[in-house]
């Protein structure tokens, strides 16, 4: 299943500032970074293939025990940041370019990097001095100002009013060439940290060398007579050339992943495809002459996207015949019949999709929404139980409150429909809706239960600062 879902929390500037501590070959545009934030995306399969990526990095990091989440945004360029010190974003554009796993485990790697030298916080100390260096030359710069415009317009004063102008423009300068630099630096050390990561994890940092190298050429077209004390991350070959000096005396440089991994992740790059690219694109990418499973599987999903649910479920089936525990194929058999407006036989195919997938709750609400959407009372009290559950687990998917509420209100439950619409609300960033529905489920409840105060939260919450 993959979800596409907006970030609730609009992004703030310093979140616009630290995308520079990333991989960033090329950034989010500035404006979706400015102003709610780029879209997420949510797969379970990808999700959890990308948490197995970085278990073994973050443990070598002395990172493991701090939850950091992975993120896939809704970008098909290929890029990856951290932007909060607890999260690590990735665009499903770098997912897709990367032709193996230990290229994208290279960039997870490097932004673990960031993360485990603290380069967030340190960032913000050096924006805070900045601040005040910036504040002070601006005072100076306008008191000089101020003095020659207050002593007439002759030449001489009008020369102080100038240096009053330089005191000010040149200082800025100053102090964003410091900054940048600063940033360039912290680039070089993420990437020494990443190496050191993979190779105490006995993994290659040769993907993440072929992953800089691969831009190489490009960011170099794009950055001709650049100055290079102007940007915020090494010039491109001299970062490559420093890469590969360290990294290819890594004692693992020629390691291979393994097939097993290989094909999980041909196969997730695969469902991206089908999800997200056009279906010639598709097609093109995966042509019918092409009988691999990932291909099997891109094709089928697309088949389904695209109108023909006939062909499609028999293109599904045939891959449950060759891996008949794989959960995914299920939910993408049960996604495919619920979109087409079958809940009923939705069900079977997702009851077996949250078994053989430990009950993933994202594949949870599915069923959730499969069994609300029979208009079958008898499975109501199913419903709740297992989007109750769901939502305990992913307490950030609107979708799964949203169900939840249809379910309650199908019950006859009207306290706990309101409380949890509003929480759907309130995470898809409607704190106005989010707000009123609260403020009726107070009504609903008893002063002081589980749910009036759950709803006293929310009718208090305030709104997140830009």
């Amino acid at each position: 299943m993959l979800l596409q879902i907006a970030l609730r929390k609009k992004a703030s500037a310093l979140t616009a500032v630290v995308t520079a501590a990333a991989i960033a070959l090329l950034p989010l545009p500035a404006a979706q970074a400015q102003q709610k934030g780029p879209p997420v995306l949510r797969d379970t399969e990808t999700e959890q293939l990308l948490r197995e990526y970085t278990r073994p990095i973050l443990r070598a990091a002395g990172l493991e025990k701090q939850n950091i989440q992975m993120v896939i945004i809704n970008d098909g360029s290929f890029n990856g940041f951290v932007a909060d010190g607890r999260r690590i974003f990735v665009n499903y554009g770098a997912i897709l370019q990367s032709e193996t796993p230990n290229q994208i485990i290279g960039v997870l790697a490097h932004e673990t990097g960031h993360l485990a030298g603290g380069h967030l916080s340190k960032l913000r100390e050096q924006l805070a001095s900045a601040q005040t260096q910036m504040i002070i030359a601006m005072l100076l710069g306008a008191g000089a100002i101020a003095a020659g415009s207050a002593r007439g317009g002759n030449a001489g004063n009008n020369g102080l009013a100038n240096a009053g102008a330089a005191a000010i423009a040149g200082p800025q300068e100053m102090i964003r060439r410091t900054l940048l630099s600063y940033q360039r630096q912290q680039e070089e050390n993420a990437d020494r940290a990443g190496v050191k990561f993979l190779t105490a994890t006995q993994q290659s940092p040769k993907g993440m060398y072929e992953t800089f190298k691969r831009f190489t050429s490009e960011s170099l077209f794009a950055a001709r007579g650049a100055d290079p004390y102007l940007q915020s991350h090494p010039m491109p070959a001299e970062r490559v050339a420093s890469l590969q000096e360290f990294a290819s005396s890594s004692p693992y440089w020629d390691k291979k992943d393994d097939p097993a991994l290989q094909l999980r992740h041909d196969m997730v790059r695969a469902k991206i495809s089908a999800f997200m690219e056009r279906p010639e694109t598709v097609y093109r990418r995966y042509p019918q002459t092409n009988d691999s499973l990932p291909a099997r599987y891109a094709r089928a999903i697309s088949t389904y996207l695209h109108g023909d649910l006939r062909s499609a479920l028999a293109q599904v089936d045939a891959l449950i015949q060759v891996q008949p525990n794989n959960p995914y194929f299920y939910e993408v058999r049960g996604q495919a019949l619920l979109e087409s407006g079958k809940p009923a036989e939705a069900i079977p195919a997702l009851r077996k999709a949250v078994a053989l997938s430990s009950n993933s709750p994202l594949i949870e609400m599915l069923l959730g929404q499969a069994l609300v959407g029979t208009d079958n009372k008898a499975y109501t009290d199913d419903a709740v139980r297992i989007l109750r559950a769901a939502v305990a687990r992913e307490p950030e998917a609107p979708l799964g409150y949203t169900q939840l509420a249809m379910a309650y209100g199908r019950k006859g439950d009207y306290a706990e429909a309101d409380l949890a619409s509003a929480q759907a609300a309130y995470l898809r960033g409607d704190n106005k809706t989010a707000r009123e529905l609260a403020t009726r489920a107070k009504t609903r409840f008893a002063v002081g239960t589980p749910g009036w105060v759950k709803a006293d939260d929310i009718v208090a919450a305030k709104p997140p600062r830009n």
